[in-house]
């Protein structure tokens, strides 16, 4: 790669990005005004909503008591409501038939609904009566149980309210803090009339002392705003400017001529992807001085509006530095993702569809670090974009000594990230098939028929990914629905139910109705008897691995309480189960249905791409999430990406749906051989030790364990597994 050529296809690119009117304003322009415009806008809106009277009704009043006061004519009472805020609750007074309540609340409630009234208060009969003889009662010094059992005999007065009206809920929640000083009052008025000191109903005062520093608080409320913001804008300012590089390239015919300029293709796409990155990182920046600008004159105004809780004040000089030394990964990463996105596209059209997909996968990952229970540890700092995110709020906040000791995994972790983004995007463009492509023509009719009568041995990337897609909204509506098992038949039921019915049914349709060589497509070629032994001793000495790993994992993100309990009460299900029924439900019965879906039709489906790797990682990422706690699917990836790299090598699903068995097969059986006498053995205490984390392999266990997979790895490497099935030879292209 020659960096002169990166730098004309760079100079060229910005050129036109530059040219184009429809970019300046969304990069330079739309950020300066925005900010401004949508606190004007709020500011507006709040001094409409608050400034909006809302009517109540009050029905009942001559059960009041006269002291303490609740009305003053057409208001409630000043003493319990704010005075800015008395004029928004005008009351009115609502005759109560005599002796008909039913009708008077029914008529109440028509009022409501019809939008006449936005709340009303009733007041029950005999209130002030029953009030009045527990205050005479604690006047004379009744005995403080009957004084209390009698006080539950004291009528409860009711809000009434409509949650669809949004003005109704507002009244509900003035009135309820008015009737809350009410009552306050009322209890003051007791204790008055009963010669009790109010002091013996609050004996103490709550002093809260802040001991936070002004720059450390400062800090820690940018923290939580300014990493957000630059990475949500990083991620939109790419994508624009990605989509018209690539796909708007086609649409204008020039990419062919960029094709035939002497630059690579990597030249070129390191060209594309620094212009991306610039106006990434401008955008990002932009958006970001005119959010603290705006923000800090509006947070002024506010404290000089009596509310100097708002006052954000100047952000942290710092954190410029660090924000800007996160930007540059972050806009590597999305521009890599980006191009790669553009590059698939047919149109700009088509390009803009795919920014829908690329903010649902990346917002939560933005938003996990805003919450409370979100600090920086090992296991955060493992996630992507999320890590970064939580390192960045560390360094503004000031807690340099942690941030330094999760800067090697936050690195490598989003270093990684942005590698294989623009590995994607390079691969892309070297893909004549993805880069020519033409626009499809036709409706559903023609799609539908064009699927049926041009079916192939395998299936298409598309639709591998959309049956890893289907299975895992199948498990999700399923969880939804289903109740946890009481006991072993409900258990054994469900697994049942959800193995058959929604992995292996859903898949063996799509084996039929997609493709025309259900052999191929399932890997169901009969394999070699070494390839089965090589399966059983991979999943034997791949086991203590396995617990050495989910250790791992509930040590960086612990498990809550509540999820142990499950775990460990479905685990005494099975203990308790018969061994035959639980090896045949719990271990082969997954065998089969799984890998049949996952390294069977999924993988197959993947393997189009001609990228090995990357099909045996995502077929062992839908592998993962199928399972519905979180550090499972982490384990449950990784053994997902041996076996795929197995049924790879060897072209058969049964070394894989063999792996699959007995390793599920070992995990229960260890589960219930470890409250038994076998602990004692000499055998079991070579290989296992028992602590309070569980069982964990020994040290000599994992080292014996780690050579035999790399044994077994160089046998199935001798393998020519990476040749793909004959399906041009069946299907005769």
């Amino acid at each position: 790669m020659t960096l002169r050529n990166v730098g004309l296809v760079f100079a060229r690119e910005v050129r036109d990005q530059l040219r184009d009117r429809r970019m300046l304003f969304t990069v330079v322009v739309l950020p300066l005004v925005l900010y401004p415009l949508m606190g004007t806008v709020m500011v507006q809106v709040a001094q409409f909503l608050r400034d909006h009277p809302t009517r109540v009704c009050l029905i009942g009043t001559k059960d009041l008591p006269d002291e303490p006061p609740l009305v003053d004519r057409d208001r409630f009472h000043l003493d319990l409501v704010d005075a800015e805020e008395r004029h928004l609750l005008p009351v009115v007074i609502q005759p109560q038939q005599p002796g008909n309540i039913a009708a008077s609340l029914a008529e109440v409630d028509a009022a409501i609904r019809r939008g006449e009234y936005d709340a009303a208060v009733y007041i029950p009969p005999g209130f002030a009566e029953q009030l009045e003889e527990i205050r005479r009662r604690l006047a004379e010094g009744a005995d403080s149980q009957q004084a209390a059992l009698s006080l539950k005999s004291v009528p409860s007065p009711s809000i009434y309210f409509n949650t669809a009206s949004d003005r109704s809920q507002v009244a509900s929640q003035r009135v309820e803090r008015v009737l809350r000083r009410w009552r306050e009052a009322i209890v003051r008025e007791n204790l008055r009339k009963s010669r009790v000191p109010q002091v013996a109903a609050e004996p103490f005062q709550l002093q809260l002392t802040d001991v936070a520093e002004v720059r450390t608080r400062r800090a820690a409320q940018w923290s939580k705003i300014l990493p957000f913001v630059l990475l949500i804008w990083a991620l939109t300012g790419a994508f624009y400017p990605a989509v018209d590089l690539c796909a708007g390239e086609k649409e204008r015919g020039t990419l062919e001529t960029l094709l035939a300029s002497p630059a690579e293709r990597t030249e070129i796409v390191w060209g594309k992807l620094l212009t991306t990155m610039l106006f990434s990182s401008s955008t990002a920046v932009l958006h970001l001085v005119s959010l603290t600008i705006t923000m800090i004159v509006f947070s002024r105004q506010f404290a000089a509006q009596s509310h100097p809780t708002m006052a954000l004040g100047m952000p942290p000089v710092g954190a410029v530095g660090w924000l800007l030394l996160a930007l540059i990964p972050a806009s590597l990463l999305f521009s890599g993702l980006a191009i790669a996105l553009a590059a698939f596209a047919r149109s700009t059209k088509e390009g803009h569809y795919y920014l829908t997909p690329l903010l649902l996968v990346m917002l939560p990952l933005m938003l996990l670090p805003m919450s409370p229970a979100f600090s920086l540890s090992l296991g955060s700092s493992l996630i992507p974009v999320a890590g970064l995110l939580v390192w960045v709020r560390a360094f503004i906040e000031g807690h340099y000594g942690e941030a330094l000791r999760y800067a090697l995994p936050v690195l490598l972790v989003t270093g990684g990230c942005s590698w294989l983004a623009v590995r994607w995007a390079v691969d892309q463009f070297c893909n004549e098939n993805v880069l020519f492509r033409e626009g499809e023509r036709g409706g559903l009719r023609v799609w539908t028929r064009h699927l049926m009568q041009h079916r192939r041995a395998t299936p298409t990337v598309a639709e591998a990914l959309f049956a890893g897609v289907l299975l895992l909204v199948i498990r999700f509506f399923a969880m939804m629905f289903a109740a946890a098992p009481q006991q072993w038949d409900d258990l054994l039921r469900m697994v049942t139910i959800q193995q058959l019915a929604m992995v292996a049914t859903p898949i063996l349709l799509m084996t039929l109705i997609l493709t025309n060589n259900p052999i191929y497509t399932l890997g169901l070629k009969l394999p070699r008897p070494s390839d089965l032994l090589v399966a059983v001793v991979l999943a034997v000495t791949a086991h203590p691995i396995v617990l050495w790993l989910g250790s791992a994992v509930r040590q960086m993100f612990p498990m809550g309480d509540e999820l142990q309990a499950q775990l460990e009460s479905v685990g005494n299900m099975i203990n308790q189960a018969p061994l035959v029924w639980m090896l045949l439900t719990m271990a082969l019965l997954p065998a089969v249905c799984e890998e049949l879906a996952f390294r069977g039709f999924i993988l197959s489906g993947l393997r189009q791409m001609g990228h090995k790797w990357a099909a045996i990682v995502i077929s062992a990422i839908f592998f993962g999430w199928m399972h519905s706690v979180f550090h499972q699917q982490v384990v449950a990836t990784f053994v997902g990406i041996l076996i795929g790299y197995l049924v790879f090598q060897t072209n058969s699903i049964f070394p894989a749906v063999t792996f699959h068995a007995i390793h599920n097969g070992l995990a229960l059986g260890l589960s219930r051989w470890e409250s038994t006498q076998i602990i004692k053995q000499p055998l079991w205490q070579l290989l296992y030790r028992t602590t309070s984390d569980g069982l964990l392999p020994t040290t000599s266990a994992l080292v014996v364990a780690v050579g035999v997979i790399i044994v077994c790895g160089l046998y199935l490497y001798q393998r020519p597994g990476d040749v793909l099935p004959e399906a041009e030879a069946v299907t005769g292209t």
